[in-house]
């Protein structure tokens, strides 16, 4: 599945950031995936999200829902590529929720995709809201895949690429243990609920 352009992508948009970093999920990396700055390209985006869409293509999907911020871009151009009604769930008062009018139906055939998965934290929370609203999940779809294929939220999973990139508690992190000051780049650091 790893394609050595797929990285180069990453490396030569500036996308691929080394550094100490606090991920989305909490915990700390020496590695950061910052997708907008392939997505920012139309070109890119398009060869990105193409991969899959291709996957889930004859899965007979109704609808693709991300989890905002980081999914909403992939989401909808896969949605535009399949030809299907796209949404993303976002949070309020730090729960991820359906809002702006969006709703799914029981029996409508979804895939989630999100940007980066790295515990896949934000995908679940999306899985369960399609699952109360008994829709049907036809799988995940992401653009890294930071756990290597460990993190499995679906029988469909699929990634464009997938990467083994080391996380630590911030507890255990050596960067923190040497004082290196820690970024945190991911939306919900900069969110305010």
């Amino acid at each position: 599945m790893n394609n050595p352009s797929m990285l180069d992508m990453f490396k030569s948009t500036g996308a691929l950031l080394e550094g100490h970093f606090r991920l989305t999920s909490g915990r700390h990396s020496n590695t950061y995936f910052q997708c907008a700055k392939v997505l920012q390209y139309p070109e890119h985006l398009s060869t990105v999200c193409s991969r899959i869409a291709g996957h889930f293509r004859e899965s007979g999907v109704e609808t693709v829902i991300s989890p905002a911020i980081g999914g909403i871009v992939v989401g909808t151009e896969v949605g535009r590529q399949l030809g299907v009604k796209t949404i993303f769930a976002e949070r309020k008062e730090g729960k991820m929720t359906i809002r702006r009018g969006f709703g799914l139906q029981k029996g409508e055939r979804v895939v989630v995709v999100e940007d980066v998965i790295t515990t896949g934290g934000s995908v679940a929370e999306v899985i369960e809201l399609v699952e109360a609203a008994g829709a049907e999940l036809v799988g995940v779809g992401s653009v890294v895949d930071r756990s290597n294929g460990k993190v499995r939220l679906a029988g469909n999973q699929y990634s464009v690429l997938l990467m083994e990139v080391v996380s630590y508690s911030p507890e255990e992190c050596p960067l923190c243990k040497k004082g290196i000051p820690v970024e945190a780049p991911g939306s919900r650091a900069n969110q305010q609920n």
